[in-house]
C-alpha cells in the first residue's frame, strides 16, 4: 500500500507555513509591554522559503508589525508571502490601516492566523485585502495565537 505523495507534499507545505506563523508569534511576544493598548501582532515575510524581514507592534502610534515588516523588506514585495498573527488593521486611527497598505503594495500571498473581533475591524482587512485581489489565507496556526493574544484583544460589542 502506497500513500498519496501529493498528500504527503501538502502536508509538508502546511507544516511550513506553520512554521512561519509560529515565528511570527514568538514576534508577537516582542512586542509587549511597549505596544500597548494595542494588540502584540508579529509578522514575518517571506521570499522563496525564507524569512527576509520580520517585525512586531511598536509603541502607540508607530508602526503596526506589518508596516514594522514591510519596512525592512529588500525584496519586491510582488514576491513575497506575509504571515501575520492578527488580521490587518482597516482603519485610520493613530497610524493608517494596513489593509490599505499591504492592497496597494500587492505581496504574492498574506497568511492570517485569525480574525481580529476590535469592533472597526471584524472582518473589515479581509474584506479590503479581497476587493483588491489580494490572496489570502486565514486560521494557519489559530488556536496558538488565540490562546496568545485573547487577553489582549478588544472584542467589545461597540
Amino acid at each position: 500500500m502506497s500513500s498519496d505523495p501529493r498528500a504527503s507534499a501538502d502536508k509538508g507545505i502546511m507544516e511550513e507555513k506553520l512554521k512561519f506563523m509560529m515565528l511570527a508569534l514568538e514576534y508577537s511576544r516582542q512586542a509587549l509591554p511597549e505596544c500597548r493598548p494595542n494588540s502584540p501582532v508579529g509578522c514575518v515575510i517571506v521570499h522563496d522559503g525564507e524569512v527576509v524581514a520580520k517585525g512586531f507592534t511598536q509603541p502607540p502610534g508607530q508602526h503596526h508589525a506589518e508596516i514594522d515588516a514591510i519596512a525592512k523588506l529588500t525584496f519586491p514585495i510582488s514576491e513575497c508571502e506575509i504571515y501575520v498573527t492578527l488580521e490587518p488593521c482597516s482603519f485610520q486611527g493613530r497610524t493608517p490601516s494596513c489593509a490599505l497598505t499591504i492592497a496597494e503594495l500587492k505581496p504574492k500571498h498574506i497568511y492570517i492566523a485569525m480574525d481580529d473581533p476590535h469592533p472597526k475591524n471584524r472582518g473589515a482587512g479581509r474584506t479590503i485585502l479581497k476587493k483588491a485581489g489580494i490572496s489570502f489565507t486565514s486560521g494557519i496556526g489559530k488556536q496558538a495565537v488565540e490562546k496568545f493574544l485573547f487577553p489582549y484583544l478588544d472584542t467589545s460589542s461597540s
